[in-house]
C-alpha cells in the first residue's frame, strides 16, 4: 500500500491543495483533518482521508486497483451513511484511481440496489489536466500520473518545480512522494536520474516507508547484491500478507532475479490472497 499511503500523507500534509483542487468553490480557510475510525469490522480498503471544511466533509479514497471486496461502490455508500450519522453535514466523496487501466470498474460512480442509489465522483489520474497539479506543491507528486503526450517531459517539469522549493523538509518530502508515486508510470532509472536520492533520504515520508520495510527489502536485496537474502525477505512479507506459500509458487519465486524480486516486493503490497501472487507469477515468468 505504499502508493495510496503516500497519497494519504500528501492529503493530510497539504489539505488545502486537495480542497482547492476537488472543491474549487469552497472558500473556507479552516480545514480540519478528521482522525475518525469508521471501520467497525474488517474491510479491506485503500487509504482513506476525511477533510472537514465549511460544514462539509471531503472524503477521499485512493485506489491502485479497480477491484476490491466489498466493491468500491458499496464501500462509498457504507462510508457515506456512517459519516452522515456521525457528523450530520454535507459529504463530498471522491475515488481517485492512480494507475491507468482499461477496466470498466474505474468508470463506475454509483452503487445501485433495488431501492437505493448512491453516487460519488471518480477521478482517473491519467485523464487529469496537469496544469493545476503543477501549480500546487502538494499536488506535484500526483502530477506524474496526469494526462500528457510526453511523460518524460512532464516528469522533468515536476523535478524542476520541486527543485525551486526553498524549504528543505518540504522539498525532501515531495521528492520522496514523487519518486514513490511516479513508480506507477515510469522506469526506475529515469526517476533516479531526475530526483536526488540523498535529499529524499531526509524526508519524513521516506523514513516511514523505510520503517514499514518497503525500502528495507530493496536495501537487503540490492545493496548487498545477494539474491538469497532478497528472496528471504520477500517470502517473509508474502507469508505475513497471504499466509503459507504453496511449494510450486515458492519454486517460481526462487527462480526470480534480484530485479524481479524487487518488483514483487512492491507488488505484494497490494496482495490480499494467494491468487494475487499466482496471477503475478503467471505474468512474470522468468
Amino acid at each position: 500500500m505504499a502508493y495510496d499511503n503516500t497519497c494519504k500523507y500528501l492529503a493530510e500534509k497539504f489539505p488545502a491543495a486537495f480542497v482547492n483542487w476537488l472543491l474549487p468553490n469552497d472558500r473556507s480557510g479552516d480545514i480540519k483533518i478528521l482522525k475518525t475510525e469508521l471501520i467497525q469490522e474488517p474491510i479491506r480498503a485503500d487509504s482513506l482521508v476525511f477533510l472537514q471544511t465549511n460544514n462539509q466533509i471531503l472524503h477521499l479514497e485512493f485506489q491502485t486497483r479497480p477491484y476490491s471486496e466489498p466493491t468500491i461502490a458499496f464501500r462509498m455508500l457504507d462510508y457515506y451513511v456512517r459519516l452522515k450519522r456521525q457528523y450530520s453535514c454535507a459529504i463530498y466523496q471522491v475515488v481517485i484511481f492512480l494507475q491507468e487501466t482499461t477496466s470498466e470498474q474505474v468508470f463506475v460512480s454509483e452503487w445501485t440496489d433495488t431501492n437505493t442509489r448512491h453516487g460519488y465522483q471518480v477521478m482517473r489520474m491519467w485523464e487529469q489536466d496537469p496544469a493545476l497539479l503543477l501549480s500546487s506543491p502538494g499536488l506535484l507528486p500526483l502530477a506524474t500520473l496526469s494526462q500528457t503526450n510526453s511523460p518524460a517531459t512532464l516528469l522533468q517539469q515536476i523535478a524542476d518545480r520541486i527543485a525551486t522549493i526553498d524549504e528543505p523538509n518540504q522539498q525532501a518530502d515531495l521528492l520522496a512522494c514523487t519518486q514513490v508515486i511516479a513508480g506507477l508510470r515510469f522506469e526506475k532509472n529515469l526517476i533516479r536520474q531526475l530526483f536526488r536520492r540523498e535529499i529524499m533520504r531526509e524526508s519524513v515520508i521516506y523514513q516511514e516507508i523505510l520503517e514499514e520495510g518497503i525500502l528495507e527489502g530493496r536495501k537487503q536485496g540490492l545493496q548487498q547484491g545477494q539474491q538469497r537474502e532478497a528472496m528471504s525477505f520477500i517470502t517473509r512479507q508474502l507469508t505475513r500478507r497471504i499466509g503459507a506459500i504453496a511449494p510450486e509458487m515458492l519454486e517460481k519465486i526462487q527462480a526470480l532475479s534480484v530485479e524481479e524480486l524487487e518488483n514483487l516486493g512492491e507488488a505484494l503490497l497490494d496482495f490480499s490472497a494467494a491468487a494475487d501472487l499466482a496471477n503475478w507469477l503467471q505474468e512474470h515468468q522468468p
